[in-house]
Formats: C-alpha cells, structure tokens, sequence
C-alpha cells in the first residue's frame, strides 16, 4: 500500500495566503521525513479553497527540496492550458527528478479561469479528450503533429523525449481524474489510471473501477495492464488519541474554509450552481475517511483497499488549518499509521 499526502494550500479564514502556500511547502517536506510515498498537489485559480495556481511549478520546487518522496500534480487543469506545455514542463520534472514526478491532470470546472487563459467553454465541455490525447503522444512518442478542432500543428520533435527508447527509459506517469461515467470509460480507453475523490466513498470508488476494467477489457487493453492499472483514492485524515477529537479538530476547521472557499467559485458563464452545505460535508469526509485513532485510520485504509482494489493513496492533512497541527499530524501518519498496513 502507498500512502501519500493530498496538498490543497488550503487558505483558512483569518490566514494569508502566503501562510497557506508556506503550510503547503512545509508538510510536504515532513511527509519524505514521515516515509509517505507522494505528495500530491492541487490546483486552482482565483479562489481561496486553494492558492496553488500552479501545481506543476509547486512540483518542481518540492523535487528540488527532496530526494525520494513521489510529488504528483492533483490535479493540473487540461483545458486552461496547451498539453505540448504541459507535456514538456511534465518530461523536464521527469528527467530532472530521476522519474519521482507523476503527472495528474483533470477537466476542470465551468469556472471564469475559461475566460480568463482564453480556452473559452467549449474547452471544458468537449476539448477534454483533445487535449488529454495530444498529451498522451507527446509523452510517448519521438515527434507529434495535430489535426484537430482546438490543435492543428505541423510535425515537431519532442525534446526532451520523456521516453528515451534507447535507455528504455519510462515516461513520466499519467493518471486522470474521473467523477463521472463518461471520464472513466476516457481514462479505460487509454490504459490511464484513475485519480478517485475524496467525495465518493468505497462502494462508488469500487463501481467505477469495475467500470474501468469493463472499459478497458472491451478496447483490448493488455490484461496485463488492466490487472496492474494503479488508481489512486483521494480522501481525508486526521489522526488524534480518541476518534472523537480527531473530528472535532476538522469540525472546527473545515466548515469555514469549504464555505469561503466554495463560495468564491465564480462559473464563466453565469449559470446557477448549488453548493454543498460545509457542515454536512465534512461531516460526510470524517464518516468516509481515516478520521480518528492510528488504529482505526489503518484499519479503514486496510478497508477501502480490500472493498475497491486500490492501494494508493492521496490523504488531505491540513484540515486542521494550522501548521504544527498539520506537520504533527503528518509524523503520526507515518510514524503510527504506516506500519501498521505493512
């Protein structure tokens, strides 16, 4: 089992936003010391749910601080930028990394980001698999062109290769973000494993692996692959010596930060949306997720492995807001959880 941490920068009520990016940077320098294998980033922009607008730039400065955690983007936004940009920037983190950068990326919301990178609606409503395939062959192949309705470009080389036939030297990983049937099956096609969230519990997770497998079987991907595919569940942690004070700690926390930070979601084109009521969700995160004792944090990993198949996992540890609360919160995980999965 691999467990990793899950990084929002996460900008609490009352908080700087370079106390959020400073939170960020330092948990994931104690998450190598604690032994966790990734550090996952999230991205956003113009909002303060979280002040990462970059992942990929987060991930090359947690690379450079580092010598053997995984660092892994959670996801970078496709459709507000150019896969070849991304696709290049993700083959530099590789090869300068020594193969320790994993790349997630995801389609995104409705959001005024559209507007603002200029990638407009259509982006977000049916670019997704465009992109998302102009990505995949430059991380695969020697050279790509494009033909298609968002990218039309002639043939150029790709440099620096992130595969290297001659050293056989993978790539750099890839994993999708999926919330919906129509991204499972996209991720299935391609051989792409999932990045599952933290909104859905086990037996939803388990449905769309399933899913996937089905997918994937019936465009005649490699049962190798298929039975090797490594997704990833997103999910909440927070580990204290009674269960109940671990969830009192996010029942402080979390509510304000998911409302000032939901709230500040503007959509590009105007519609409605209904958002969650933050109470309730966090409530819904401590009842799905390894909210409590070292124990009964194992024993509900141990649990969500064996009910949906998959052994990696991204844990959200700032939900306390507070930074020593987080880095102590980080030590246990791996100090008093960890072992306990062995």
């Amino acid at each position: 089992m691999r467990v990793g941490s899950f990084v929002l920068a996460a900008q609490f009520p009352g908080q700087g936003e370079g106390e959020a990016l400073h939170r960020a940077v330092r948990s994931a320098e104690v998450a190598e010391e604690a032994g966790l294998d990734t550090v996952w980033l999230a991205e956003h922009h113009f909002v303060p749910y979280g002040t990462c607008p970059s992942a990929v730039t987060l991930a090359a400065l947690l690379l450079g601080r580092t010598r053997r955690i995984r660092v892994g983007t959670a996801v970078s936004v496709l459709p507000t930028t150019h896969p070849v940009t991304l696709g290049e920037q993700a083959a530099l983190l590789h090869h300068t990394s020594d193969g320790r950068f994993t790349l997630g990326v995801g389609r995104g919301g409705p959001w005024v980001d559209l507007e603002v990178f200029g990638a407009g609606l259509e982006a977000y409503e049916k670019g997704f698999p465009e992109s998302l395939d102009v990505l995949v062959r430059w991380l695969r192949d020697a050279s790509v062109a494009a033909d298609g309705e968002r990218f039309r470009f002639r043939e150029v080389p790709v440099v620096p290769r992130p595969s290297e036939a001659l050293t056989e030297a993978a790539g750099p990983e890839l994993v999708v973000a999926c919330t919906s049937p129509a991204s499972v099956r996209l991720a299935a096609e391609r051989g792409l494993p999932m990045l599952l969230g933290m909104h859905v519990g086990d037996e939803e997770k388990a449905e769309m692996v399933a899913l996937w497998r089905q997918h994937a079987r019936a465009c005649g991907r490699p049962a190798e692959e298929i039975l090797d595919a490594s997704h990833v569940s997103a999910g909440v942690c927070q580990i204290a010596d009674r269960r109940v004070d671990a969830a009192e700690t996010l029942m402080k926390a979390m509510p304000g930060w998911l409302k000032q930070g939901l709230e500040a979601h503007v959509t590009v084109d105007g519609r409605t949306r209904r958002m969650r009521d933050p109470l309730a969700y966090t409530e819904l995160l401590c009842g799905l997720h390894p909210v409590g004792t070292p124990r009964l944090c194992a024993d509900r990993l141990a649990a969500t492995s064996e009910r949906t198949g998959i052994s990696r996992f991204a844990l959200l540890v700032e939900g306390s807001g507070d930074l020593a609360a987080t880095e102590e919160n980080v030590r246990r995980l791996g100090s008093e959880v960890l072992p306990q999965l062995v």
